[in-house]
């Protein structure tokens, strides 16, 4: 049990790359290996001395927006709210959808700052047709920009008794499934978008999901991390009665780092402390 080979054949059969593949190998020899991803109450404490944005000093120089990429994460369906497309698509403000007031922000973005911010967006398999529809139809300005989408990748589905690729030959397109925002790196490699962006000379990255109408590019924020160098920083807020799926900040008793942990993540025992 536990033969990675015939994973590897599939994917590569439908043409995806080394990343992609070498991400999902990582996931699978974790599966066979016994990891149930779980991250258990007494494995953590609470993350302390996180910075206010409303305490940071930053200088008055010109923020680096012509080497700044905004990118909006737009994989998924609305399934459980009963949808068979894009949850993006879903109308939440009279006739507007997700897509319709971000495209309006970015647009607003750009001429407010006056300066063409690069837009993205990281579809998947099962949205990119529908979403690069709304866009030609709605917003031709913004799709008429050839680095628009990368398609994320997709990842076999595994049959839970025999670890072995799910088949169903009446609909094959059922044996794959979209594995997540955490794709985000492997297909920006895979798809040739990360070289072509750093080609270009982009250096900064907001990473947003599609469904998040309150996470927008903040300059102060931006020229911040600009400042401080680091690789990545995670923009976060008080969790309140509407958050309780959200994931929250933590840190790792085991070497002090701070982590992320999702719903999926919490053992059913642990779930109350998780919605505190």
């Amino acid at each position: 049990m536990g033969d990675f080979a015939p994973f590897e054949a599939k994917m590569r059969a439908d043409g995806l790359g080394d990343a992609a593949i070498k991400a999902f190998k990582n996931s699978y020899e974790s599966l066979v290996a016994g990891a149930t991803g779980m991250i258990p109450e007494t494995e953590l404490k609470p993350a302390a001395d996180v910075p206010s944005l409303t305490d940071i000093q930053v200088s008055s120089d010109l923020p680096p927006l012509e080497q700044t990429v905004v990118l909006k994460l737009n994989g998924g369906l609305g399934t459980s709210m009963g949808l068979d497309y894009a949850k993006s698509l879903l109308l939440v403000k009279g006739a507007e959808t997700f897509l319709d007031l971000t495209a309006k922000q970015i647009i607003g973005m750009r001429q407010e700052l006056g300066c063409q911010v690069r837009f993205m967006l990281m579809n998947s398999f099962a949205t990119s047709k529908d979403t690069m529809s709304f866009f030609k139809t709605k917003y031709p300005t913004l799709y008429a920009d050839p680095n628009l989408e990368f398609v994320q990748n997709k990842v076999p589905k595994i049959e839970i008794d025999t670890l072995k690729p799910a088949l169903w030959p009446a609909n094959p397109g059922v044996e794959w499934c979209p594995p997540g925002h955490g794709d985000l790196y492997a297909a920006l490699e895979g798809s040739g978008k990360l070289d072509a962006l750093l080609a270009a000379g982009m250096k900064y990255m907001f990473v947003s999901n599609s469904d998040n109408l309150g996470a927008t590019l903040d300059i102060k924020l931006l020229k911040h991390f600009a400042a401080t160098g680091a690789p990545f920083m995670m923009e976060v807020c008080t969790r309140t009665a509407n958050d309780k799926k959200g994931g929250h900040l933590a840190t790792r008793l085991s070497d002090g780092q701070l982590i992320l942990r999702e719903a999926a993540q919490c053992p059913d025992q642990d779930e109350d402390k998780f919605q505190n």
